[in-house]
This record gives C-alpha cells, structure tokens and sequence, in this order.
C-alpha cells in the first residue's frame, strides 16, 4: 500500500498539476503586478523630484533607467541557465529581495553613485523576478493546452492594473515625498512579493520531476537552426520599433499639431488595444495557431505606423492607426514565450528566451535615439518598415510549424 501510494506521488508529480499552474497564475499576476509597478512605472513619475533633489539633469538621472535595462538583459543568460537547471523558486525569490534593497537604496540616494548602483540591483531583480522568469516557470508547470492561457492571464492582469501606479506613486509622492513614496514601495514588495514567490513557486525537486517528462531542443542546437534566427530578426525589430514609438508618439502628435492634452490621451488607444488584443489572443491562437496570428498583428502595428504620417491631424485616422499599433505591442508579449516553447519546447525555454534579451535591450535601448534623431514622418515610415521585416520574418516559420514540446 506504502509503494503503490509513492508511485502514485511520483507519478502525479511528473505531470503538470492544474491546480498548480491555477495558483502560478493567480501569484505572479499579483507579484509581477508589484514588481513592474514598484521597479519601474515609478522612475518617470518621480524623475523630477529626484533630479531637483540630487541636483542632476534629468538625462542623467534617465541613465538610472539605461543602467537597469542593461544590467538585466546581460544578465538574462545565467539567469536562464539557473532557471532551467533548478527551477524558480530560489531564483525568484532572491531576485525579488534584491528588488526590495534595489528600491530601498534608491530612496537613500544622496547623489548619482548611489542611484546607478540601487539600479544596477533593480536591474537584477527585474531579470530574476518578472516575465520572462515567471513564464520559464509557468511553461514548465502547465500542460501545453493550457499554456498560453496562463500566459496571456498574467499579462493581461499585469498590463491592465500596472498603470494604476502612475496616478498612485504621484498621489503618494505629492503627500510623502519621493523618498517616503519609494520605501512604502519596496516595503509593499518586502512584505508580499518574496513571501508568494517563496512560498507557491516550485522548488528544485518538484522542477526536476516535472522537465524529465518534457521535451525540447538543447540550446547549441537551437541556435544552429534557421527557426531560431528568424524568431530573434522579429522579436528584436519588433522591440525596437515598439520602444521608439512609446518613447516619441507623444511629441510627434504635439508636432503634428494635437494639444498637450489630447496629444497626452492618444495613447490610451495603446493601452484599450492591449487588453483587447490578450483577450481576444487565446481564442485565436487556438482556432489559427499563435504564429499566424502574431505575424497578422506584427503586419497591422506595421501598417498603422506606415499610415499615421497620412492622417496628420485628423482624430479618427490617428486613433485608428494607434490601435493597430496598440494590436502589435499587445499581442507581442505574449507571442514571444509561447511561441519559443511551442517551436523548441521547455527544458532550455529559460535559456533560449535568453538569448535574445541582450539584443531586444539595445534594440529597445537605441531605436528611441535614432526615432529622436529623424524627428517627424520619417522616424514613422523607418519603424513602420522595420515592424514589417518583423512580419515577413515569420512567414516561413508560419508555413513550418514545428511542435517541439510533447
């Protein structure tokens, strides 16, 4: 009776567990939800207080915010690597308290020394405790037809009640000062955040068990495929471009002649578009497969961006354009997971989405630069044209659909 009831333990455990993946879901929708918000939507809220504080430009103040982005994606590797190899749980749970003292050293900060290294560790905590290491998670504690259904939850989630932060951290900034605001921050991240990940991501025994069933290409081999480099070419131009955009749309609507105001509420329509696109994304990933329908939406962000020089300013044809861009950007960040597991499957995912983080960060890095540099309609038709060769990049990949992961 005692060995029948173990090998009904060890079987259970080789399978992904629904209830598991349910908890995974619920978990990081909150804890990603307060990692985004308490890492990151902060910095252009309290960009001003902090540069009249510490008495610097706000260029260098902004290089905070380069730092973290490079820092995380060179680490981004042997992240995956420990992530493949043991799991997420010690992982994740160490990046978010180096979170909690990344957030707490910021709010001490005295001068510029202090803010780049509290950045540095921010940096870390948002590769070791955000997407990309709760989807390296989540692929491998859910079964492949409940997949992208997790993913697209999370997100969606994240997405939605991440943007609350703005008007809360400026509601706390203006009452507690920027300082007080950033320690209320890393103490709501100190006191929910390490705790969740502790405690509901799976350790390194139950992670064996369950990538010992699982299938998927070894990481050299990956790379050595066409697959691969054509996913990277429409991952990373499609980064960039997105990046650019968000970075500038504001002023090229006041460039084009909107007001302030309503240059300020335009993107909006991003945001309506991404929650609309998730929502609608598992359904359509089910009926058309996630490939198709990823490079239809790379195909209309391409074509919204080509068309916006077009509607000048004339609200509906800018709106419009605006959401087919907004269906890109949405639709994107979803793709990027599901389609690397469901191409070359789970026991490398963490490694492999790795790969291309080094070159997604200097695409979304330096685009914004070059978009600034152009100024006007031709910063448009470049990203526009860069979002297609994104597109394009896929179509093989659509007509050669290879399911790795059993």
């Amino acid at each position: 009776m005692n060995v029948r009831t173990a090998r009904e333990a060890q079987r259970h455990a080789l399978r992904p567990d629904t209830s598991d993946g349910r908890r995974l879901v619920v978990i990081f929708a909150i804890t990603q939800t307060l990692g985004y918000g308490c890492l990151t939507q902060g910095f252009s809220v309290l960009l001003i207080p902090i540069s009249h504080d510490l008495h610097s430009s706000r260029t260098a103040v902004t290089v905070a915010s380069t730092i973290s982005t490079l820092i995380g994606a060179f680490a981004a590797y042997p992240v995956g690597r420990v992530l493949d190899r043991y799991g997420g749980r010690a992982l994740m749970t160490a990046g978010s308290a180096s979170g909690v003292l990344g957030v707490f050293l910021w709010s001490w900060s005295t001068g510029l020394p202090e803010l780049y290294a509290a950045f540095v560790l921010i940096g870390l905590a948002l590769a070791m405790s955000t997407y990309d290491a709760a989807f390296a998670v989540v692929v491998v504690a859910t079964a492949k037809d409940r997949r992208d259904g997790a993913i697209v939850t999370i997100t969606m989630i994240t997405g939605f009640l991440t943007s609350f932060f703005y008007p809360l951290i400026g509601w706390l900034q203006g009452g507690l000062g920027w300082r007080t605001t950033l320690q209320v921050l890393a103490v709501a991240m100190m006191l929910i955040v390490i705790p969740a990940h502790l405690w509901a991501v799976p350790g390194r025994a139950t992670h064996h068990s369950r990538i010992t069933k699982r299938t998927g290409f070894r990481l050299g081999d990956a790379i050595r495929t066409a697959r691969f480099w054509l996913l990277l070419i429409s991952f990373v131009a499609q980064a960039g471009t997105t990046s650019g955009f968000l970075v500038m749309m504001v002023t090229y609507f006041q460039n084009v002649g909107f007001s302030a105001h309503t240059a300020s509420t335009l993107p909006l329509a991003v945001g309506v578009l991404q929650l609309t696109s998730r929502l609608a994304l598992a359904p359509l990933s089910a009926r058309f497969g996630m490939l198709p329908v990823t490079t239809f939406s790379f195909a209309a962000q391409a074509l919204g961006l080509l068309l916006l020089p077009l509607a000048d300013a004339a609200i509906l044809p800018t709106v419009l354009c605006i959401m087919a861009f907004g269906l890109g950007y949405g639709i994107s960040v979803v793709a990027r997971p599901s389609v690397v597991a469901g191409t070359f499957g789970v026991t490398r995912f963490a490694s492999i989405m790795a790969i291309t983080a080094v070159p997604m960060a200097f695409a979304r890095a330096g685009t914004p630069l070059v978009a600034a540099w152009l100024e006007n309609w031709r910063f448009l038709i470049l990203l526009g044209s860069v979002t297609a060769v994104a597109a394009v990049a896929l179509v093989p990949l659509m007509r050669h659909q290879h399911r790795a992961d059993g």
